[in-house]
């Protein structure tokens, strides 16, 4: 997951309230804007090349989705925020990449933060991309980090007229958006515990120290995860319970529909931490056993070399006059005694289930 740098605080400090910085990873790629306008009967979609361009979806009769590829130019953002007039603190926070999940209620808009999760197969981690959301009455703005995103079925829907999302407003497209990315968060929740299931069989079957690694790139993975959608629940319930005025009452049920799926995303993160932290117990315990049973071994065969080396340690003494030195079949008795002593010994190892 991506982590702003500290060189993009550092440009924060001392600046007034409203400051357009870029706090986040470093991009030189363009920003690219589109723009996509219907309804039931209309449809427009197209490239922004001039900004200027977009102050007509203030005054459409149609739905207008402005997506916005790109933060990092201050100047492209303020535009847009001069023409969409949106306040610079809303502005400073779309560029600061570093915003928990939130929603706040504006005189012309509601303000929308939420988390698109990634799994990057490659370096085997998940990213964290910040999407803003800016929901008016006539439009819809989406600002991402970069280009790429998982909003291409909602595309696809509106482009082929299927689903509600043509006959509907505004509102139910934020919400479209909002549920999209929930969704996806199934999929990366189904990728680590798929991660999970995987470690648990080798925790039981073969436990090793790099077991013991994987596990805590697993539980950082996750405590990550949990960080970017736990205010989720807040979110949503503020949406379906009627607190933004640019929802129609009708489009509720949807958000309380988010809101279920947030709840249930949430649950799902938290058994996993918790089963993490299982499976690390069962981890430390196999290791302990396995540690039991060597040492039990090595006491083991200690114990039968005491008498032994008893033995062997009084009639290795120098002494010249011995008795049993002299007898013819000495050395063949003292083999006998030996080894009777540890049949002996192992007879009463196995009767008290000690191996």
């Amino acid at each position: 997951m991506n982590q702003p740098h500290k060189s993009y605080f550092k440009s924060k400090i001392g600046a007034p309230p409203g400051s357009l910085v870029h706090i986040g990873k470093h991009r030189d790629e363009s920003v690219k804007v589109s723009q996509l306008d219907f309804n039931e009967t209309v449809l427009d979609e197209k490239s922004v090349d001039e900004l200027a361009d977009l102050a007509a979806a203030k005054e459409n009769q149609t739905v207008s989705w402005v997506n916005v590829d790109g933060i990092h130019n201050a100047s492209i953002i303020k535009n847009i925020g001069e023409l969409f007039e949106i306040d610079a603190l809303v502005l400073e926070d779309i560029m600061n990449t570093g915003h928990r999940p939130k929603v706040e209620e504006h005189e012309n808009f509601t303000f929308i933060i939420i988390k698109m999760l990634h799994y990057n197969e490659q370096e085997e981690h998940i990213e964290s991309e910040q999407v803003s959301i800016v929901l008016g009455k006539t439009f819809v703005i989406s600002f991402q980090e970069k280009e790429g995103d998982v909003f291409d079925p909602i595309r696809d829907r509106i482009r082929k007229a299927l689903g509600r999302v043509r006959q509907k407003g505004t509102d139910y497209l934020a919400y479209t958006l909002i549920d999209i990315i929930i969704d996806n968060y199934f999929n990366i929740i189904e990728i680590l515990g798929d991660e999970l299931e995987e470690l648990e069989v080798q925790v039981l079957e073969k436990p090793n120290d790099a077991l013991l690694n994987d596990l805590q790139w697993l539980k950082k993975e996750l405590v990550k995860v949990r960080k970017a959608i736990y205010p989720l629940r807040e979110m949503t319930r503020f949406l379906s319970t009627g607190g933004s005025l640019f929802l129609e009452k009708e489009t509720l049920k949807y958000y309380r529909d988010a809101y279920d799926h947030s709840i249930s995303v949430i649950d799902s993160i938290e058994s996993y931490v918790e089963v993490t932290n299982s499976i690390r117990d069962l981890y430390m315990s196999n290791m302990s056993n396995k540690m039991n049973k060597i040492m039990k071994v090595l006491t083991i065969m200690a114990s039968l070399f005491i008498p032994l080396t008893f033995i062997v340690g009084v009639y290795g003494m120098n002494f010249e006059y011995m008795p049993e030195l002299a007898m013819r079949y000495g050395y063949f008795v003292v083999w006998g005694i030996m080894i009777v002593i540890t049949g002996g010994m192992i007879y009463y190892f196995k009767k008290k289930d000690w191996f």
